[in-house]
C-alpha cells in the first residue's frame, strides 16, 4: 500500500482529492492538513510514502514544508509531490531543489494525479509537461558551467552519462535498461554512482543537475 498524507488549505480540495486517492485499492491516505506546519508534524507522525502538498498554505507554505520534510531524518524518505493551481517558474525550481519528486497542476485529471502519486511513491521523478518546458526555457538561460560543475561532469563515465540523460527525459529503470541493454540491476548501480557523485539527494535533483551542468541542451534529446 502507498501511504499518502494530503496537506491543502482548502477543506473541499482536500477531502475531494482524500476521497479520490482513496478509491484505489494500492492507496492508503494515512492524513490531511491545512498548512505546512500541520503537514511536517503529521508526516513526523504517520511516516507517508508520498505527501501530495499544496504551495500557498498559511502559517507555513508548501515550500518550506518540503524543505523540512527533506531535512529531518524522521521524513527524509518522505516523496512530497507538489500540487498547485500556480505553474510560476519560481515554484517549479523552488520545490525541486528543496527536495519535491514532483510537480503538477491542480487541473490535471484524476487518473493522471493517482499515476503520478505512484510515479512518485516508485522514487521517479514527475513532471507536467507544461512544467517541463518551462524548466528547459529557464536553464537554458543558465551562465556558463562553474569549475566545480565541469568536475562532476568530468567524474561521470560514459555510461553515467547515458544513463542520466535518460533519467532527465523521465525514463524509469526499466525503460533504462531495455533501451541501454543492461540489467535492472546495473541501472540502479549507475544512478547509485550517479547521486553520489552529483550530490544530488534523488533521481529529481538528477534532472535538475542535467539541465544546470548542460549536460542536457533544450531541444535536444
Amino acid at each position: 500500500m502507498i501511504r499518502v498524507l494530503v496537506a491543502d488549505d482548502q477543506e473541499l480540495v482536500r477531502d475531494g482529492l482524500a476521497v479520490l486517492l482513496s478509491l484505489c485499492d494500492d492507496i492508503d491516505v494515512v492524513g490531511q492538513a491545512a498548512n505546512g506546519k500541520e503537514a511536517v508534524a503529521a508526516a513526523i507522525a504517520e511516516r507517508p510514502d508520498v505527501v501530495l502538498m499544496d504551495i500557498r498554505m498559511p502559517e507555513m507554505d508548501g515550500l518550506e514544508a518540503t524543505r523540512r520534510l527533506a531535512a529531518d531524518p524522521r521524513t527524509a524518505s518522505c516523496r512530497v509531490l507538489i500540487l498547485t493551481t500556480f505553474d510560476l517558474d519560481e515554484y517549479v525550481f523552488e520545490a525541486l531543489r528543496l527536495g519535491a519528486y514532483g510537480f503538477l497542476l491542480k487541473d490535471t485529471k484524476r487518473e493522471q494525479l493517482v499515476d503520478a502519486v505512484r510515479v512518485v511513491a516508485r522514487g521517479d521523478a514527475l513532471l507536467a509537461p507544461n512544467i517541463t518546458k518551462r524548466l528547459i526555457a529557464e536553464f537554458s538561460k543558465q551562465p556558463a558551467l562553474d569549475s566545480h560543475t565541469a568536475r562532476l561532469l568530468d567524474s561521470i563515465t560514459n555510461r553515467e552519462r547515458e544513463v542520466l540523460l535518460a533519467v532527465a527525459r523521465g525514463d524509469s529503470n526499466a525503460d533504462i535498461a531495455e533501451a541501454l541493454f543492461m540489467g535492472a540491476g546495473t541501472v540502479k548501480t549507475h544512478v547509485s554512482h550517479l547521486l553520489t557523485k552529483t550530490g544530488a539527494r534523488d533521481r529529481t535533483q538528477l534532472v535538475v543537475f542535467a539541465y544546470e551542468s548542460g549536460l542536457v541542451r533544450p531541444g535536444v534529446t
